[in-house]
């Protein structure tokens, strides 16, 4: 999923006003779940290691097959960061440079209903 800034700004405020309505808590610290995904193991590695430096928790990479049956690598980066929109925005700004620099996919962000 290849996004500009401002698109990911837009799809994090519908995600925020979903959690939001759904009644999550606005003044919890939230788990955010920096998703990124590449076939190349090397490429999504050194963007792991990037991340990692850059002070977020990196989960393991895991394998998941598409919906056409293609094989791919992918995993997290998680900070926790209150349900703000420029807080998330900033995580995804410094994020985008790094997926750039190695060619790996940024997939978004989620996150749990908090109550």
């Amino acid at each position: 999923m290849s996004l500009n800034t401002q698109e990911w700004r837009e799809e994090t405020l519908a995600i925020i006003d979903e959690l939001l309505a759904d009644g999550s808590n606005p003044e919890a610290e939230y788990e955010i779940e920096h998703h990124f995904a590449s076939q190349d193991f090397d490429l999504l590695e050194k963007a792991a290691v990037d991340l990692f430096k850059a002070g977020y928790e990196v989960t393991d990479a895991e394998e998941m097959e598409l919906d056409d049956g293609a094989t791919i690598l992918c995993f997290d980066a998680i900070t926790q960061r209150p349900l703000k929109v420029e807080a998330i925005m900033g995580d995804i700004d410094a994020m985008l440079p790094i997926v750039a620099k190695h060619g790996v996919e940024y997939d978004g962000w989620g996150t749990y209903f908090q109550e």
